[in-house]
């Protein structure tokens, strides 16, 4: 839940941190392009060095640079101090992605892994919801400034976590995979390039909405704090679909592919309806069934996606998250 609650809890600052560094809307927004550029090369950087340095190491490094990352934040001076921050903090914040992925991998598999991962897609449903409750709770308090404090104490509780409880799970017969060999690899495997499309295409229709959505609710006459209330709207949907995916997984033991299709039916209906009801408010359910379609789809695609590179899981992670990040930039 880590890199959704630290991207969210940000959200409501920016109108905050527009007027205490005097700079437009369109100015604070490129923290948002910035970021994941930043991580795309974080889920790189970080998934090799699972494979090289070992899995706790690597997070242990990545949650110390966060919370350095969140101090300089609090203290910037000026803007493009704080831009550099918030690309460091994402750059640290892709050890919650590749990290934990690989972890799992390296304990689970099979059906298994894929049950965990529904258990989980329930988890990152609700974690964009606390992550704007907290932001918002916190500027209220004391501004963007109280954001970053909790970023840091957050940082910190993890990083005591990871110390006192978390195992190193590398299995010892993995050895120092070479990249480019890997790249090349993933880049001549159709089933891998089959999943980083699905993967980018899932999250283009997701943040095509947290994009444009506050344009279109403004257009509309309607206010930022309906706009604002839509995220809980979204938030229930992911969660729904994340529910209904462990449910049939656990009581109809549907296959990781029919899963897939019937996200990929109801995404494509609800995309239309988006589509024909742009120019009235209630758009804004349908999109409840695409957020249900990424709650569907995703957890069975990352649970059998790197099925064949069980010798190299940080390395060809990283590589998998690159691909579809650069999709979605």
């Amino acid at each position: 839940m880590f890199p959704q609650i630290v991207e969210t809890i940000y959200s409501p600052a920016l109108t905050d941190i527009a007027t205490a560094f005097n700079v437009s809307q369109s100015d604070v927004g490129q923290t948002l392009s910035l970021y994941f550029v930043a991580f795309a090369f974080g889920v790189v950087i970080w998934g090799y060095s699972c494979d090289w340095l070992g899995r706790k190491p690597t997070v242990l490094i990545a949650l110390f640079l966060y919370g350095i990352a969140c101090v300089a934040a609090i203290f910037a001076t000026n803007f493009d101090l704080l831009l550099m921050c918030r690309m460091l903090m994402a750059f640290s914040a892709a050890i919650g992605s590749i990290g934990t992925q690989t972890i799992m991998r390296d304990r689970l598999s099979g059906e298994t892994l894929r049950y965990v991962f529904s258990i989980m897609g329930i988890a990152l449903a609700i974690s964009p919801i606390v992550g704007m409750l907290l932001g918002a709770l916190m500027v209220s308090f004391s501004g963007y400034h109280g954001v970053f404090i909790l970023l840091v104490l957050m940082a910190i509780a993890l990083l005591a976590w990871v110390v006192l409880i978390l195992p190193e799970t590398k299995p010892e017969h993995i050895s120092k995979p070479p990249f480019l060999a890997t790249l090349k690899e993933m880049l001549c495997d159709p089933f891998i390039l089959k999943n980083a499309y699905l993967i980018g295409f899932l999250n283009i229709v997701l943040f095509a909405y947290y994009q444009l959505a506050p344009f279109m609710f403004e257009q509309l006459d309607l206010s930022h704090t309906l706009f604002g209330l839509s995220g809980i709207l979204l938030g229930l949907g992911s969660f729904l679909g994340a529910f209904l995916n462990k449910r049939w997984i656990q009581k109809y033991a549907f296959s990781s592919e029919k899963l897939i299709a019937i996200a990929s039916i109801i995404l494509l209906i609800s995309s239309a309806l988006v589509l024909i009801f742009q120019s009235q408010w209630f758009f804004i359910f349908p999109m409840v069934g695409i957020v249900m379609a990424y709650g569907i789809a995703i957890p069975n695609i990352l649970a059998k996606a790197l099925m064949n590179y069980g010798d190299k899981l940080g390395t060809a992670g990283a590589i998998l998250g690159l691909m579809y990040y650069l999709i979605i930039g």
